[in-house]
């Protein structure tokens, strides 16, 4: 198996280097040359096995340089109690007869990105060793509050690796802000930007883009790389629990073997989403993948009509970690509808850096409709999902996940779709805990662990003791940079030995 970019198919690199690269040098994104497809009896070999065993054999099939044994320890480290409360890994929960959810925050961060940042750290090492590099990586992370924290906690005092992380001053939720400002290791940083998530993505990903800055911190012994999922390597172990998820439910009795299955997913960058469309590339039996956004609706109107566009209002909402309105991973979807046409790809991104939008061929729309359905919800809406699951089943959402589950329900409305649909639950409430009172009707106290203690007492759920336990921690990061100078932060930072 090697790797392309998609805006270059000429490149091929094997998946050590595309795990160290992180991006492509002409600023595209890296893809699998073909995806590997599982037979029937593939899939059912899989339905006895643990959550570390399906990781390992589908996994593995992407990462042809890293032997068995290899992606079966870095699997093992990745997924391993304490680390992850449940010995499930991604532990699935029936709401009702045709809907379930997919909790995947029960890491060490209590968000869905440590799903693949506890992996990626196991598999960058070996790249680096594979490839012969003898170079520090730097691995440079831009935030809306998940991953910051989850990279952060995977690569903290990881060896031959420093990290730097940005995040929006103002668009993290104050648990994220604190998860992020306390954080232990010799080897990271965290810098607040004046500016909004897509100006942290940006500039991360001008200073990858910057040759000549390549070049300056190559003489002093380093190497960039992202932890973003941008990176091939972060995305791969996110397909995993759409298998896995599947496999329950067949276990379970939910489904049969061979049904169709819709996921509905709480949308910013589109990395979870697309994982599950790789999944469904690999023979998984996906019908639609329904695509939720909050106020900032960008992916909802292209798939609607075609057109991308990031010119209009950004908006800070109550579900940060989606406040985006530059979804990158979009990019690796376009290649694949587009029949991998890497030339059309360079011609919408060119057009969506200069102009800020671009419109795909009708050719392209309707093939994204096929799979995709896209629908938002507004900061009130997210309120009434959250008080409609808590008092309808008892289940108590996050505002990432409201928005799933009330787009999921505007597509059942609209559709008559009654397909057996699973909910991608992408974080602890408790990292949100105002926000969860607040559309419950109950008090929201100034003091966030206050509100942890009353949410955690509404509920009868605990508190998940990594956020228990940040008001013991000392603020260690504190910097904030203008938008502009993430260049000299990132200079700065490594000066500091």
């Amino acid at each position: 198996m090697e790797f392309i970019s998609t805006r270059d198919v000429t490149l091929r690199l094997s998946a050590s280097e595309v795990i160290k690269k992180g991006l492509s040098d002409d600023g595209g994104l890296f893809v699998p040359e073909c995806f590997p497809t599982l037979s029937s009896e593939q899939m059912r070999a899989l339905l006895p096995m643990s959550y570390q065993q399906r990781a390992t054999a589908i996994m593995e099939l992407y990462l042809s340089d890293y032997t068995h044994e290899e992606v079966e320890q870095c699997v093992n480290a990745a997924y391993s109690t304490p680390k992850f409360e449940t010995p499930d890994i991604a532990h699935t929960v029936k709401l009702d007869n045709i809907t379930s959810v997919c909790e995947l925050w029960h890491g060490p961060t209590s968000a869905f990105k440590d799903m693949a940042l506890q992996m990626l750290p196991q598999l960058l090492p070996l790249a680096i060793r594979k490839t012969g590099e003898e170079r520090t990586v730097v691995i440079l992370v831009a935030t809306s509050g998940d991953t910051g924290k989850a990279a952060l906690e995977g690569f903290r005092d990881v060896a031959g690796t420093r990290m730097v992380v940005f995040y929006p001053k103002d668009g993290v939720s104050d648990i994220q802000r604190l998860q992020m400002a306390t954080q232990q290791g010799e080897n990271v940083a965290v810098v607040a930007i004046d500016g909004n998530f897509d100006n942290a993505q940006s500039g991360v990903k001008a200073l990858f883009s910057d040759r000549e800055l390549a070049q300056r911190v190559a003489r002093d012994g380093y190497l960039f790389s992202s932890a973003n999922s941008i990176n091939f390597g972060r995305l791969l172990p996110q397909i995993v629990y759409y298998f896995s998820a599947y496999c329950d439910l067949v276990n379970s009795g939910r489904l049969a073997f061979g049904d169709r299955v819709n996921f509905a997913v709480p949308t910013g960058n589109f990395g979870n989403i697309l994982a599950g469309y790789y999944a469904m590339r690999m023979g998984l039996p996906v019908s639609r993948l329904i695509c939720a956004s909050n106020r900032n609706n960008v992916l909802t109107d292209f798939f609607a009509s075609g057109t991308y566009d990031r010119n209009r209002p950004f908006y800070l909402t109550e579900s940060p970690s989606m406040d985006i309105l530059i979804s990158s991973n979009l990019e690796r979807l376009l290649f694949e509808l587009a029949g991998r046409d890497d030339a059309l790809v360079r011609e919408w991104m060119s057009s969506l850096a200069e102009r800020g939008t671009y419109s795909v061929p009708e050719t392209v729309e309707r093939a994204a409709q096929t799979v995709f359905y896209g629908g938002c919800c507004d900061s009130a809406g997210t309120s009434r999902a959250i008080e409609r699951a808590y008092s309808q089943y008892g289940y108590t959402l996050d505002p990432h996940t409201a928005v799933a589950f009330a787009v999921a329900q505007d597509y059942r409305e609209e559709t008559g779709d009654s397909t057996q649909t699973v909910i991608m639950s992408t974080a602890s409430p408790f990292k949100f805990s105002g926000s969860v009172l607040s559309a419950l009707g109950r008090r929201v106290a100034a003091d966030e662990f206050e509100n942890l203690a009353a949410l955690s007492e509404l509920t009868g759920l605990h508190i998940p003791e990594p956020m228990a336990l940040l008001q013991k921690l000392p603020v260690r990061f504190s910097d904030v940079c203008d938008k502009g100078d993430m260049e000299r932060a990132v200079l700065d930072i490594l000066q500091k030995k």
